[in-house]
């Protein structure tokens, strides 16, 4: 069984006991998130996108909140002497897919 569900503007394909990062959720560690799928579908069956039809509900568990890698932001004007670096940590939140109720 697996489904595609949409948080902080990204959509993931996820399936039961998966342990993925998304952008930051403002729930406390430990507690249930639900998400509604924009589509999903198990071994027999299928279902139609959002839409049209409801679709199932993913209910996951949130791990932890964490900072991702540093990325490095750098600017440069040729032949100007202008350079300025600057740096860029996303805030994410580590979550469990616990299991995918098809409706």
């Amino acid at each position: 069984m697996y489904a595609i569900i949409e948080t902080g503007g990204k959509q993931y394909w996820v399936v039961p006991g998966e342990i993925l990062q998304v952008e930051k959720l403002t729930v406390k560690e430990g507690a249930e998130v639900t998400f509604t799928a924009l589509w999903s579908a198990s071994q027999d069956e299928k279902s139609a996108p959002a839409p049209k039809a409801p679709s199932a509900k993913v209910t996951a568990r949130i791990i932890r909140h964490l900072k991702g890698p540093k990325i490095i932001v750098f600017r440069k004007k040729p032949k100007k002497a202008y350079e300025k670096a600057s740096g860029h940590r996303q805030e994410l939140t580590e979550i469990e897919v616990k299991d995918i109720q098809l409706s």
